[in-house]
């Protein structure tokens, strides 16, 4: 334990100077406006940034993605308050009390509680970051190309819960996304695979270009083929965070935390999750349940604590387990792997002093977060009031020079702007991109894990279901199968609650 404060300590050490200062205010300021401007996502945002700082060294670029995406969700938080539109999916729960109490013109009041809950879920997230991430680390060292084959293949299933009523439209965009990473060479052999004898796709389908493109000009296309509509800000009050509503709903924010962590750990379950089942968590424990939707600060800090709190969480089986538990995680987690960094059970050997800048790095976010949500608020507002179609041709341009900057390569433009309309046309059909991104991460770990294994085993499959933690894993992943059955999800739901009814009972 004291070797861990120790190295915590030298890596905040290493970022309170003068660039990693400058680096945090003005990421968690980008952070910020993305996150107030609707439509807008922290996968976006972090897409973006990615190949703008894909030069950097690997430290500052990773500081700089992960202030963003504290930043990004944060912000959305001001739309939800003033305008009852969510800047993020995250904070759609914010909406119900947020814009309520908006309207009886406490707007301010509104935005002070949501900074004291993004900061204080936040900075739970982040200790809860430092202390499972080694843990889960050194668990994990046990595993083989067998165990890593069933926890990326878990991880790609879990998209089915991204897709929200419809798992297998997210089951899909999973599966294409792990199509796309086995075009190109093999991670093994070299050996040309789905490339048609198009010599430039034998470098594959590169995670930068399909990132932006998935996400960025699709983003630019979506917007194109809507109408714009013009909102109007409320008038703001005192922003101040009030020191009394901590104390006061203590028991709300501690469990919104645990809420948030727990849920921004599964895979592929994300921070809108996170602020709804802890808004849903705390209104079942509240005295108050009336009040909740008609300007309830408890629902409010409950949904901005949940979400906030879900990052760090995300970011621990990503660290750990190199399997991310949201979008904007897989991309933060793709950035990683672009700067040398391999996130995963050997992550802890090859870079153990990494995990700790990562939580100081976060911890910066917060501060960073904090500082804009006590100071800049009135300005920021002005953001609000920006088109997207005057945002979006910069969205465009960003798009098109970092896909080219990667490589120096046309084909990487091109493979950005076919895969921007690809994801256009299926998010038009209800087909959710996040599953994608999941696949396309995941594909590499998944293709060399099973083909490595296939060859430990001679081509057996038997180690594959006989390990004991392949058997565990193999069973978690059929029984999730099973759940997303209605007629079997419901028997073991009513099972559960029976079984829980006599357990009572008995109690």
């Amino acid at each position: 334990m004291f070797d861990g404060l120790t190295a915590l300590g030298k890596s905040f050490g290493g970022f309170l100077s003068f660039w990693p200062i400058v680096y945090t205010l003005g990421a968690t300021l980008v952070g910020v406006l993305v996150g107030c401007m609707p439509g807008l996502s922290a996968t976006l945002c972090i897409a973006l940034l990615t190949t703008l700082t894909v030069k950097m060294a690997p430290n500052d670029a990773i500081l700089i993605l992960i202030c963003a995406y504290v930043g990004t969700i944060y912000g959305g938080s001001r739309t939800a308050i003033l305008l009852n539109i969510p800047g993020t999916a995250a904070n759609a729960a914010a909406c119900l009390d947020g814009y309520a109490l908006a309207r009886k013109g406490q707007a301010g009041r509104a935005m002070g509680i949501a900074t004291t809950g993004s900061v204080v879920g936040s900075l739970f997230g982040v200790v809860c970051l430092a202390l499972l991430t080694p843990t889960l680390g050194e668990v994990a060292l046990s595993f083989g190309a067998f165990e890593f084959f069933w926890l990326a293949l878990f991880g790609v299933l879990m998209s089915g819960s991204i897709a929200g009523s419809d798992p297998l439209k997210g089951w899909m965009m999973g599966l294409l996304g792990l199509f796309a990473t086995l075009i190109g060479q093999d991670g093994i052999h070299a050996y040309d695979r789905f490339t048609f004898d198009w010599h430039d796709l034998s470098g594959g389908v590169t995670l930068i270009p399909a990132l932006v493109g998935a996400f960025g000009f699709c983003e630019v296309l979506i917007v194109l083929s809507e109408k714009m509509q013009k909102a109007m800000v409320n008038a703001v009050d005192s922003v101040l965070p009030r020191i009394a509503d901590v104390f006061k709903y203590w028991r709300t924010i501690l469990r919104s935390g645990v809420i948030g962590v727990y849920i921004g750990i599964l895979p592929g379950v994300g921070e809108d999750m996170a602020a709804w089942s802890s808004y849903a968590a705390a209104r079942r424990a509240s005295k108050e349940k009336d009040e909740f939707g008609k300007g309830s600060v408890e629902g409010l800090m409950a949904a901005e604590t949940g979400d906030n709190a879900s990052i760090p969480g995300g970011i621990i089986p990503a660290l750990a387990l190199a399997i991310p538990g949201s979008a904007p995680s897989a991309v933060l987690m793709a950035a990683m792997m672009i700067h040398g960094v391999q996130p995963g059970p050997m992550l802890m050997v090859n870079h153990p002093q990494f995990v700790y800048d990562v939580v100081a790095m976060t911890t910066l976010a917060t501060l960073g977060m904090l500082f804009f949500g006590l100071f800049l608020v009135r300005p920021l507002l002005a953001v609000i009031l920006i088109p997207r179609s005057y945002v979006m041709p910069v969205i465009f341009v960003l798009c098109t020079v970092g896909s080219f900057a990667i490589a120096a390569r046309l084909f990487d433009v091109w493979l950005m702007c076919a895969i921007g309309v690809i994801m256009f046309v299926l998010r038009k059909q209800n087909y959710p991109v996040p599953p994608f991104v999941l696949g396309l991460v995941l594909g590499d770990i998944l293709d060399k894990s099973l083909r490595r294994g296939l060859q430990i085993s001679n081509g057996d499959l038997t180690p594959f279901f006989a390990r004991p933690v392949c058997a565990l894993l193999f069973a978690i992943t059929l029984f999730t199968i099973l759940m997303y059955i209605p007629a079997v999800n419901r028997r073991v739901r009513a099972g559960w609650a029976a079984f829980m009814e006599l357990f009572r009972r008995r109690a």
